[in-house]
């Protein structure tokens, strides 16, 4: 007889039920294992990926700070030699000094400029406010009395800030005739900083903040507003890959250092964790989906005995097969823009500061070309009118010069308010006055153009919520518009009309040949007229001005040919006004 051998039998039910937990659970343990390691390898790759942004950006900022530093260093001393300075120092006579110093400071883009007598009265500045002030006591005034080089010095102002000086005393043959000082603007670097970081502040070497993204940390020591995270929320942020160099409102921040190879002062720069935790969380989640779709096919496996429990895991097993290639592509275009934006990154900065430098530049040169204009005429007048010996009527046009000298200074400082989104000072204005003005002020060039110019006002006060100068720089740029619009038409003609309705409507109108692009008419830089003779920043910026008085300028084509701009204001009592002028919108590029 042969001998029978018993082929090896499969495990019992209760046995086959452990063994499928116990590699549920195998499988559970090693998922989470590997997730934890994935997670720490990863957190660690991505944050050294972002200190090295964050150094670069810091290496940038500290160079454009040693650079304005050094390229203001140099100016005390080539003042401190100025023969005009010198000889108003020691003939007392500063009637024309703080203008020169506004000319300087123009040009060299410091903060402010003062020039200050050997008692420490301010004879002349950039800021004519500081006229007459006493600064004998004051550090950079002092320490420049006490060495014959140039000195910096760093003092906090009223409003908390930081004020930077370099200051050097004034000598002529021996003798100290005064102190010359700057004032280095350090605070235009802020907004770029605070764009492209969560918070930087610099250091002096005392470890105060001198300069800081938020400003209430100036004067504050780094510790003063650095927080701790409790136990338990610190273990899981470090879990999520975000353990902290310090806490800022309870976030765990990236902290980056630099030294500024000027006075001990160091940068430093505080970043968020949350693009690492969240490059992280993207690369588990395709983790955790890959086990998910194991644990699946290993229930799909062990179930084949039921069809209809294997039919329902198959359709499963596909659906969570599409949604992982769906995962995959989405991923894949993730990472693509993620490698776009870090190349683009890299030129924004330079980008953002010429954009900003030219169009500061261009609404400048265009906003002051009416009353330069004008002051050139008035000149030319009271040459003649002094000549005849008729001083009467020449004081007068010096006066209308002093006028449109305000003027521009009032346009400077609205364009710095425009920039920087300030709130306009309004008062109650009748446009009725607001019409003399300007036709008053382009007498000139109305005396000169061919075109019939006609106004038609009401009687009564038409009276609005607005700031004068403002609404007369924007009738001037849409009188000029119509100028030039009619040049090439035989008899031209140019219409003012103010009317009162439910709003103040004030509108221009002409005879010309039209607008050809209505929808573009309000964008920055389009013009339609011949190179050097305009920007195309004129109907931008008047539209904005209209707008942040709640009203609103509209352009359109008349039924007879030409153009026709319309500003509408609310008018004083209207209850909406109130609110609409609060809310500060941005230019209106919509066009009848």
């Amino acid at each position: 007889m042969t001998q029978r051998q018993d082929k090896p039998r499969p495990p019992s039910g209760p046995n086959r039920s452990w063994a499928l937990r116990a590699a549920v659970l195998g499988l559970f343990v090693a998922a989470m294992g590997l997730i934890w390691i994935t997670n720490q390898i990863l957190s660690q790759r991505f944050s050294e990926s972002s200190r090295a942004r964050s150094d670069v950006r810091l290496a940038l900022y500290s160079g454009n700070l040693i650079s304005e530093l050094e390229r203001q260093e140099v100016v005390p001393l080539l003042l401190s030699r100025d023969p005009l300075l010198l000889g108003a120092l020691a003939s007392q006579d500063f009637a024309q000094t703080s203008q020169l110093l506004i000319k300087y400071r123009e040009e060299i883009g410091a903060a402010r400029l003062l020039l200050l007598d050997s008692a420490g009265r301010v004879v002349a500045s950039s800021d004519r406010s500081n006229l007459g002030e006493n600064q004998r006591s004051a550090s950079y005034f002092i320490e420049a009395l006490r060495s014959g080089d140039t000195i910096y010095t760093a003092s906090p102002t009223e409003s908390g800030s930081t004020a930077f000086f370099y200051s050097r005393k004034v000598v002529q043959s021996g003798d100290t005739l005064g102190v010359i000082a700057v004032e280095v603007d350090l605070r235009k670097f802020l907004p770029r900083w605070a764009w492209l970081s969560d918070s930087v502040f610099v250091l002096d070497s005392s470890g105060r903040v001198v300069l800081s993204t938020t400003p209430y940390w100036t004067g504050l020591q780094e510790d003063d507003f650095l927080g701790a995270a409790s136990p338990a929320t610190g273990f899981l942020r470090s879990f999520a890959g975000a353990p902290g160099d310090g806490y800022i409102d309870g976030e765990p921040m990236m902290r980056q250092e630099t030294r500024v190879p000027f006075q001990g002062w160091r940068l430093v720069s505080y970043t968020s964790f949350a693009q690492v935790r969240e490059r992280v969380a993207a690369v588990l989640a395709v983790e955790v989906m890959g086990f998910a779709i194991v644990l699946a096919l290993v229930f799909f496996l062990v179930s084949q005995s039921s069809n209809r429990r294997s039919a329902r895991l198959a359709r499963e097993s596909d659906r969570l097969r599409r949604l992982n290639q769906r995962l995959q592509a989405e991923i894949a275009e993730r990472e693509k823009a993620e490698r776009n934006l870090q190349v683009a990154e890299q030129s924004l900065a330079q980008s953002s500061k010429m954009a900003a430098l030219g169009e500061m530049s261009a609404a400048i040169s265009h906003e002051l070309n009416q009353p330069l204009a004008a002051m050139k005429t008035y000149l030319a007048g009271a040459r003649l009118l002094m000549q005849r010996q008729r001083l009467e009527e020449a004081l007068s046009s010096f006066h209308r010069i002093n006028g449109l000298i305000d003027r521009m200074g009032s346009i400077t400082r609205q364009l710095k308010a425009h920039a920087r989104k300030e709130a306009d000072e309004l008062m109650e204005v009748d446009l009725r006055e607001c019409v003399t003005s300007v036709m008053e002020m382009m007498a000139p060039q109305l005396s000169r153009s061919p075109a019939r110019v006609s106004r038609t006002v009401p009687e009564h006060p038409v009276l609005v919520m607005a700031d004068p100068v403002r609404i007369e720089q924007v009738l001037i740029n849409l009188l000029r518009n119509a100028l030039d619009a009619t040049q090439a038409v035989e008899e031209p003609m140019v219409d003012i009309v103010l009317s009162q309705g439910d709003v103040a409507t004030l509108s221009v109108r002409d005879n010309g040949s039209g607008i050809s692009d209505l929808q573009n008419l309000f964008e920055p830089f389009y013009t339609t007229k011949a190179p050097g003779e305009g920007v195309g920043l004129g109907l931008a910026i008047s539209s904005t001005i209209v707008k942040s008085f709640g009203g609103r300028l509209t352009a359109r084509n008349g039924s007879g040919g030409g153009a026709i701009f319309k500003m509408d204001l609310p008018l004083i009592g209207d209850p909406e006004v109130t609110e609409t002028q609060a809310r500060s919108g941005q230019p209106d590029t919509a066009a009848e």
